[in-house]
């Protein structure tokens, strides 16, 4: 499994976002309401997951350099396909709640827009935290190359996998 690449989650984002924005745009155009405020409890479900999947992260991070006795390779893998995954959701739902923000902002004079896209903010703001922390397990998850066996294989030395 190669690492992911902030570029690639990135653009993620930002494709979400301009989705996201036209849509609403086209919604709201037609007559629809605007979404509901995003709840508060959203941020902290982000918030907590990202602590879990840094909390697993850690755990590995600590067995690599020898500071915890055991951890099964099972758990191991688990926890690098989870921060992977985060690291994909939370740059979804940056665009998600970054292209709800986008479009609300548009239409800040209709009554209360400017607080729903407050809250789709801080939700896209603890999108990114899930993205970020994603980000950083999975580089906890990463595998050192051995001594030389990469050599052999014909593969660069500095190239380390993720678990």
């Amino acid at each position: 499994m190669t690492a992911t690449r902030l570029r690639t989650l990135l653009l993620l984002a930002a494709a979400t976002t301009a989705v996201t924005w036209w849509l609403m745009r086209m919604t709201v155009g037609r007559g629809a309401s605007t979404p509901p405020e995003v709840p508060w409890l959203v941020v902290a479900v982000e918030l907590v997951i990202a602590g879990f999947v840094l909390a697993l992260g850690w755990t590995v991070r600590q067995y690599q350099q020898g500071r915890r006795p055991s951890l099964s390779p099972l758990r191991a893998a688990r926890t690098a396909v989870l921060a992977k995954a985060s690291c994909y959701t939370g740059a979804l739902l940056v665009g998600w709640y970054g292209g709800q923000t986008l479009s609300l902002l548009t239409d800040a004079d209709v009554p209360g827009n400017p607080s729903r896209a407050g809250a789709a903010a801080v939700a896209a703001l603890g999108a990114a935290v899930l993205a970020g922390v994603g980000l950083v397990a999975e580089h906890f998850c990463r595998v050192p190359p051995s001594d030389g066996e990469g050599e052999r294989r014909g593969e660069p030395d500095a190239d380390a996998g993720v678990v």
